[in-house]
């Protein structure tokens, strides 16, 4: 997909010349998946520590190939593109071209702040006078009618564009403000100040899930592996497909190893159970991680009491999943689980309510 850069006389969307672009942004695909991408020998001090990670620690996302393209793409499908309809007519019919000036970006609630690092990308593509002053960082707690930043530049290129920073920066700014809710809630009830840790799914949207998962950990979530690249998760589907190649009476400990021994030791292993009678067997099996699917917080308390006596160490690590909200969170917290995995924070975070306004001339 082609970088596109608006031309001052037809205002449509053209291709950009590779020598065009802002130099040391180029980045590797790969390292879109995570800011600083977890590589595979370091997956297990991720694991271990993460009931430590704070919002602070954030790593900022690198404007990558695959950021810069999402981009390019929504710019497109704003503007339009030749040879079909394109360009902003009520913006070139009101506003001249050289008229230059600022608008502020206000949040009308309070919230977390997310995205603001792809401002300066979405205005590279309406013009070249245009920047962008933060006075807010992500990862930020936000009140409301708070000023976030200020745009300055080409008029023109400010009211254009407006939406798509609204859109991005609204958009993530909704998962870092879900998030931090559930992790204050998980923090106020749970057995340790870090514990249990919020994670995340891969339940994003499509081409977004670097920025989704991103807004997560500004919100002060942790995130669960990023694809199916970078771990192992044998889920119902999984263990009965696996079952089918061995005698019915093997245990689910077995299948596990028979997983294990295939694979690279740098990779995560999840082991997903729905019974606790499958619980004995699925730690002898040797998982990284045991995934709790849809137990009850009754539940959820005999099986860390069980992991304990079986093994002092707090191995493997336990992580609650399926039908938790805010309004049962508090009881799924006090269980002692290590983790807790909820979907909602990326596929139903409301968008946090932002405004840019442009400032009196």
């Amino acid at each position: 997909m082609a970088i596109i850069l608006l031309n001052a006389k037809k205002r449509c969307p053209l291709p950009m010349a590779a020598g065009l672009r802002e130099p040391g942004l180029s980045r590797r695909i790969s390292d879109y998946s995570a800011g600083k991408v977890l590589q595979p020998e370091h997956w297990r001090s991720r694991y271990n520590q993460g009931m430590n990670e704070k919002a602070s620690s954030i790593a900022p996302l690198e404007i990558d190939t695959h950021i810069r393209e999402l981009i390019g793409l929504a710019v497109t499908e704003d503007m339009g593109q030749e040879p079909g309809p394109c360009g902003d007519p009520t913006t070139e019919l009101s506003i001249e071209a050289e008229l230059q000036g600022s608008a502020a970006l206000i949040t009308r609630e309070a919230g977390v702040l997310a995205g603001t690092f792809l401002i300066p990308e979405i205005l590279s593509h309406y013009s070249r006078t245009l920047a962008y002053r933060p006075l807010r960082a992500d990862g930020d707690e936000i009140g409301a009618s708070e000023k976030l930043g200020i745009i300055s530049g080409s008029v023109a290129g400010i009211l254009s564009s407006e939406r798509l920073i609204l859109n991005f920066v609204g958009r993530l700014s909704g998962v870092a403000s879900l998030t931090r809710v559930y992790v204050n809630c998980a923090r106020k009830h749970g057995p340790g100040p870090d514990q249990p840790v919020i994670c995340d799914t891969r339940k994003t949207t499509p081409g977004f899930r670097a920025l989704e998962k991103y807004a997560v950990r500004c919100g002060g979530g942790v995130n669960h592996r990023m694809a199916l690249y970078d771990g192992v998760m044998l889920k119902d589907n999984h263990l009965a497909a696996l079952g089918t190649r061995f005698p019915q009476a093997m245990p689910l400990s077995h299948l596990v190893r028979h997983v294990r021994q295939a694979l690279r030791r740098e990779l995560p292993l999840w082991l997903e159970i729905d019974s606790l009678n499958q619980l004995s067997d699925a730690i002898a099996g040797g998982p990284d991680i045991i995934l709790l699917d849809n137990m009850s917080p009754k539940e959820l308390l005999a099986a860390v009491a069980a992991r304990n006596r079986l093994n002092a160490t707090g191995r493997p690590l336990l992580e609650a999943s399926g039908g938790i909200t805010l309004e049962n969170l508090p009881a799924y917290a006090r269980t002692g689980v290590d983790r807790i995995s909820i979907g909602a924070l990326t596929h139903s975070a409301p968008a946090l309510d932002l405004s840019l306004e442009m400032d009196a001339a």
